[in-house]
């Protein structure tokens, strides 16, 4: 696999491509592109026409980026080419979210700005963070010991919304000298 710097203007988006892209997703894509580079180069057929990436391609121009890393795939067929169009969008369709572990995984990041990060928006989040209170609840699953031997920990939680960033940190402060185990999340 070898991967070319192009010029942002060279590879071109494929004119049939049947996914709209909002400015959202391109507000997005451009906000992980800036915070962790460009790391899935644009994938295009030998002619220069887009398969894969047209929502990385318009977030690279409206980040005023001058160069893109891209993938020549030049031994796909006409046919491949099309379905692989299809299939890189459709195939992430299929995935859901393990809501457990993914509010595992924000809580981990701690304070960093979640929704420049991670993708989600802030109503997203805070979605995301009610449900975490409601994991607790009657439907959520039995805790105790399991068939193979991991024990579940009950844990009960409080968030608690400010108006501000120095509310925040007098809250937390003071909680945590009252002896609870606190963690700071900006949505």
């Amino acid at each position: 696999m070898h991967i070319e710097l192009w010029p942002i203007n060279k590879p071109r988006p494929y004119a049939g491509n049947p996914r709209s892209i909002s400015l959202a997703a391109i507000r997005k894509v451009a906000l992980s592109i800036e915070q962790f580079g460009f790391q899935q180069p644009l994938v295009v057929d030998s002619a220069g026409v887009l398969i894969v990436g047209h929502t990385r391609l318009l977030a690279a121009q409206q980040l005023g980026l001058t160069e893109a890393p891209v993938l020549v795939a030049n031994d796909l067929t006409d046919e491949q080419v099309r379905a692989y169009r299809i299939a890189d969008n459709r195939t992430g369709e299929e995935s859901d979210w393990d809501t457990e572990k993914l509010i595992q995984e924000l809580e981990e990041l701690g304070t960093i700005n979640l929704d420049e990060m991670t993708g989600f928006d802030n109503g997203e989040l805070e979605t995301l963070l009610q449900d975490a209170v409601s994991l607790s609840g009657e439907d959520g699953p039995d805790l105790g010991a399991t068939d193979n031997g991991f024990e579940y920990n009950e844990q009960y939680a409080v968030i608690v919304t400010c108006r501000n960033e120095a509310e925040q940190q007098a809250t937390f402060e003071k909680l945590n000298t009252e002896g609870y185990t606190c963690k700071v999340v900006v949505v």
